[in-house]
């Protein structure tokens, strides 16, 4: 059963993450790695990595759709899973506007 609330588009960009934070300051410094996305919708991003990164840490990103379309937002890790040799993680937007929500909904058009 689909537990998703919001279609999910396979997506093909890189995302880089520099550190990771906690709301009371605590910060992790992340290794130089380019995070493979997999997954896009408008309540959160799926990527590919190979560190274990702790969940429930937020960290700051860029989502580029094409040379016109892109968007900031804070990103939460909530999921991990193992996938073969890399970790697959679930996160969601936090405070992402609606009408950039709305963008990723355009990517179906």
């Amino acid at each position: 059963m689909e537990r998703r609330k919001f279609k999910r588009f396979p997506f093909t960009v890189t995302l880089k993450i520099e550190e990771l934070y906690k709301q009371d300051n605590l910060k992790i410094e992340v290794k130089d790695e380019i995070f493979e996305v997999v997954d896009l919708s408008r309540s959160g991003v799926g990527f590919l990595c190979e560190q274990d990164l702790p969940l429930e840490f937020y960290f700051n990103a860029k989502i580029t759709i094409n040379d016109e379309k892109h968007f900031y937002s804070v990103v939460k890790i909530i999921r991990k899973t193992m996938d073969v040799e890399k970790f697959h993680y679930g996160c969601e937007f936090v405070g992402l506007a609606d009408i950039l929500s709305n963008i990723v909904d355009d990517l179906d058009d």
